[in-house]
This record gives C-alpha cells, structure tokens and sequence, in this order.
C-alpha cells in the first residue's frame, strides 16, 4: 500500500454552467452551429450510400429511389440540407487561411489569396461535377 494514498479528495470546485451557454456570444454560436452542420454531412453520405446500394440491386430498385427523392417532405428536408452543406462548405473554406501556411519566394501568402484560391478550386471542381452530370 502507497502510505500517501488517502480516501479523501477535496471537491473541485465547477462553476454551473447552463446548457445553452454557447448562446451567449455570436463567435460561439456560429461554432456550435458549423459543428452541428456535421450531421447534414453524414446524412448526405449516407443518401449517396443508399443510393449506390439501390443501383448496385438493378433498375427497379434505383426507380423506386428516385420515387423517393421526388417526395415532398424530402426534397425539403434536402433543400435544408443543402443550406447546411452550404454554410459547411464556407466555414470550412474560410478557415483555410489559418490552418494552412503557404509561402512562395521565401515570403507568406496573404491570407485572401490563400482564400481565393480554395473557393476557385471549389467552383472548379463544381463546374466539372456539373459538366460530367449534365452532358449526357
């Protein structure tokens, strides 16, 4: 036996802090918010996952998959989807500046062209995906 062990520990002390506490300042509540969009991230994944799987069983499958996406009370929860992957989208690309460090010529970038550069990407890669879905 350890003879400095003891069974008595003090009670830290733990300020309350009420369950909405994030609600208090705007910075906070965007945070908690972008966080949240996560869900809306898995929920698009698993969609595209369903949707693969319904492929993969044959044309009847697949046909009542997309009778299921035409339904009302989906194409809304998708269209709020959609604001989500959106302001997930932004968020993420506006922290790009401060995670990533470029430098070129032995100086750093700026942060706008850090910034600029990841939202042409995103519209790059955007304008391809529309191109290959809407060609055919």
């Amino acid at each position: 036996m350890n003879p400095e062990y003891s069974e008595y520990h003090p009670k830290w002390y733990r300020r309350r802090m009420p369950i909405f506490w994030w609600l208090g300042r705007p910075s906070y509540t965007r945070f908690i918010v972008r966080e949240l969009t996560s869900v809306f991230v898995a929920y698009t994944a698993v969609v595209l996952l369903v949707q693969l799987w319904s492929l993969a069983r044959g044309p009847e499958a697949y046909d009542q998959f997309l009778s299921w996406l035409q339904l009302r009370p989906v194409i809304a929860v998708n269209i709020v989807v959609l604001a989500a992957l959106l302001f997930h989208t932004v968020t993420w690309l506006n922290l790009a500046p401060k995670a990533l460090v470029l430098r070129f010529g032995g100086r750093r970038m700026p942060a706008t062209v850090v910034l600029l550069m990841h939202y042409a990407a995103w519209l790059v890669v955007s304008a391809v995906v529309a191109w290959l879905l809407l060609r055919g």
